[in-house]
């Protein structure tokens, strides 16, 4: 049982309760401007420590890219804000309040973070906009059935997403006989339609052509402000043309963190991680 001191501490931490902030249903307190709190964060398989006192914040609107050699931690991390894995030890909150170590990975999926794995998870046979259409009524904010006709705000959001992943004028192509890039812009787009807050992008770049990787961080960036979004990659010329901050994990923790210039000139990462 938590004692008088540390209920005071995780109500300072999580924003406390006697800010006067009051949050709707479905909305993420953002009132600190971080969405997400990773805090002494430990995972272990069979007594290989995955992660080791990881402590991450990111904060609401940024773009935050996560570099760092195999095995450094990466895509448990992933796993833990998603539910996938339940860490050992630490808090991982989404906003001031939402504790995503209580949560169901569909519960986190519905309270707002999406999440696209390295190899784009589509539906061939369908049109792109069926796609689209498919990922905004599994939505269960839509409150309607697979079988439903779409409503003219559907169709917009549609429409605007289209237009947003450059697929406007692939609409009704079958999905199956898109390029590698846009089959990944489309499944980008299946999680827009459903408004995350925080989306976690995992080597979103990986098999593109350079026009293909220069016009998803185009997307990126665009998209950046009004979502978050934490980008585990290995290219580090498409992590340059982000920009913004980016961490590096090595063991389970943070290795360094700063912009791009700062932890390619970082004796440890160079050691551990970039090579001379």
């Amino acid at each position: 049982m938590n004692t008088v001191a540390e209920n005071r501490h995780d109500q300072e931490w999580l924003g406390g309760t006697s800010t006067g902030h009051v949050m709707q249903p479905g909305e993420v307190d953002i009132s600190h401007k971080v969405i997400l709190y990773l805090e002494g964060i430990s995972v272990s398989f069979d007594g290989f420590k995955a992660l080791n006192n990881l402590n991450l914040t990111i904060d609401a609107g940024e773009l935050r890219c996560i570099i760092g050699p195999n095995g450094a931690g990466k895509t448990t991390m992933m796993d833990v804000i998603t539910g996938k894995t339940r860490p050992d030890a630490g808090r991982c909150y989404f906003g001031q309040t939402i504790d995503l170590t209580t949560l169901r990975e569909a519960e986190i999926a519905h309270a707002g973070i999406g999440r696209k794995f390295q190899k784009p998870t589509i539906f061939e046979n369908l049109s792109v906009f069926e796609n689209l259409e498919l990922a905004l009524k599994m939505d269960k904010r839509a409150r309607t059935s697979l079988f439903a006709w779409l409503g003219d705000d559907q169709r917009d959001k549609i429409s605007d997403t289209l237009k947003q992943i450059r697929l406007d004028t692939e609409a009704e192509r079958p999905a199956g006989l898109l390029s590698h890039g846009q089959k990944q812009w489309l499944e980008i787009g299946m999680l827009l339609v459903q408004d995350p807050k925080l989306l976690l992008l995992d080597e979103p770049v990986a098999g593109m052509t350079d026009d293909e990787t220069a016009r998803t961080g185009e997307l990126f960036k665009s998209l950046a402000g009004k979502h978050s979004l934490v980008v585990v990659e290995h290219d580090m010329a498409f992590i340059e043309q982000l920009g913004g901050k980016v961490t590096v994990l090595h063991e389970g923790s943070v290795l360094a963190e700063g912009d791009l210039a700062t932890v390619q000139n970082d004796e440890r990462v160079i050691e551990v991680y970039l090579g001379r």
